[in-house]
Parts: structure tokens; sequence; C-alpha cells
């Protein structure tokens, strides 16, 4: 890696930090030389994950911390940095990845709705104004990835809340990655991680085996290195069901939904089903 941030000595804090995406991502940083703090609210997955970060760290447990952390709590992130500060010294790369999916309805339970929010959106904005400003005024180079979905961006039906929620993240990324290039001496990036489907404790939904669509963490954290030594704000990763092709003709079809006024969700209306059809097969590569 080149990447000046993606170096080892520097400081890689990561939420949601415990399993899946968040603790493939600390393990290659740590394996990279990175030091790197893993935050999450399940503290005995957290204290095995620690573990696991030390084994693999060239400094071992010098170069890892654990801290049990709820992302909803803007106090607790306050903690968070202080700590991280204490322990390293700086803050060179930032990676919002908590979340939850618990299941919602849209006439639902409004203290589910409510937690998703906070987890999920609130956690990334915290994240985000706790971190940010000390990162800028360091001067240092320095990345912010927020892990988005694709159920933030064709918002497909079936889990509103969590679409919300998603959706607010890519909202707010984008405000975020105008916003830093537009201060004067800033040095720090933002991106947005949109996964595809990647075989997670968030999405085995009782599964002990991967099916064979998904991805695993791993290989989604390889693409995302790859795209961020590439400068790319939408990390936008296949999976071995989705190809790029197939996401492309999606988001354009759920873009056009407004620009063509057509019903909300067309994609889903029996009305429209032969019409998308059509759309994803005009834009499918021959051969």
């Amino acid at each position: 890696m080149t990447h000046p941030v993606l170096t080892p000595g520097a400081v890689a804090v990561v939420t949601g930090g415990a399993g899946g995406i968040g603790l493939a991502a600390a393990a290659r940083f740590a394996r990279l030389g990175m030091r790197v703090c893993i935050a999450d609210v399940e503290s005995d997955r957290l204290r095995q994950a620690a573990l696991d970060l030390e084994a693999q760290a060239p400094g071992g447990a010098a170069d890892v911390m654990a801290s049990a952390t709820d992302v909803s709590s803007r106090d607790a992130l306050k903690r968070l940095e202080a700590d991280v500060l204490e322990r390293f010294g700086s803050v060179d790369l930032l990676m919002n990845n908590a979340g939850i999916q618990p299941g919602s309805a849209l006439f639902g339970d409004p203290d589910a709705w409510r937690r998703i929010l906070d987890v999920n959106l609130l956690g990334v904005i915290h994240g985000t104004q706790v971190f940010g400003p000390g990162m800028i005024e360091r001067g240092r180079p320095g990345l912010i990835v927020n892990t988005g979905s694709k159920q933030g961006v064709t918002t497909p039906p079936g889990d509103p809340a969590y679409n919300v929620s998603k959706a607010g993240v890519k909202v707010f990324t984008e405000a975020l990655a105008h916003e830093l290039r537009n201060i004067p001496g800033a040095r720090i990036s933002a991106h947005l991680l949109i996964p595809g489907f990647v075989f997670t404790g968030l999405t085995a939904k009782g599964r002990a085996v991967k099916p064979a669509a998904a991805w695993t963490p791993e290989q989604t954290v390889d693409f995302m290195l790859g795209r961020l030594e590439a400068g790319d704000f939408y990390i936008l990763c296949p999976d071995n069901d989705v190809p790029r092709e197939l996401d492309e003709r999606r988001i354009l079809w759920a873009a056009e939904d407004i620009v063509r006024n057509r019903p909300a969700l067309s994609r889903w209306h029996p009305d429209y089903a032969d019409a998308f059809a059509a759309f994803v097969k005009a834009g499918t590569p021959s051969g």
C-alpha cells in the first residue's frame, strides 16, 4: 500500500470492530503495522477480537486497544477519542462502521426505529463530529470511511428503518466530502463504503455456512483498500452474485424514478417489471 495513511505507525479507529467488516478491516490495518483501536458494545466479542488483533500486529498488544463504546452516545465517543489520544497520540483513520439490522416495519415499534437510527446514522455523525476536528487540526493526511449500504442507495422495500439510516449515511458522507475539500489546509478525505452481500453476523440470519453469493468480510476489505488507494469516494462493492454492471443499472433506474415521474420504488411495481428487465438487459455487457 502506498496511501500515506495506510502505513506503519499510523492510528486507525474502527467502530463495530468486534466482528464482520470492522474486525476484518482492523486486522488488515494491524498487519500493515498500524496502531489500531476497535470499539464495540459487545464486551466478550471485543476482548476476543483484541486478542486476535494482538496476534497479527507486528507490535503485539502495544499496538492494539479495545474500547466498549456505544456509538449512539456522543459522550461515549468523546471518551473514546480521549482514550485513543492518550494511548496513541493521534488518529489518522476513522472508520465509522458500527451498525445494527434487527429488522423493521413501517408502522413498527418506534423504539426499534430510534435505536436503528441512533446507531447507524447518529453513530456516524457523532463519530465524525467528535474525531474530525482534531484530525483536521493536526494537519496530517487522514481518512474517514463511513459504512453505508446499497439499501441506502436503491432503498428496496422490506426494512425501512435500516434503509433510512443508510440513506442518511450516504447524504452525510457526501456533505462531509464537500466540506473537507473546502477547508483550507485540511488533508482529510471522506469515503462511503457500500458493501455488497457480505457474510457477517449481521447477515447470517442463523446460517453457519457462507452462501455462495456472498463475499467474506476480508474480500470486502481488500476491495475497499484498493479503492481507497485509487481515491474513490463511492466504494461500490460487488459480490459473488451481483456484478458492478447490475448494481449500476439498479442505481440508475432508482434515480430515474424521480426524473421520469414513475411511482415510488417502481423497480418492485408490477406494472414496471418488464420495463425494468429490459433496462437491465440493455446495460448488460455481451459476451
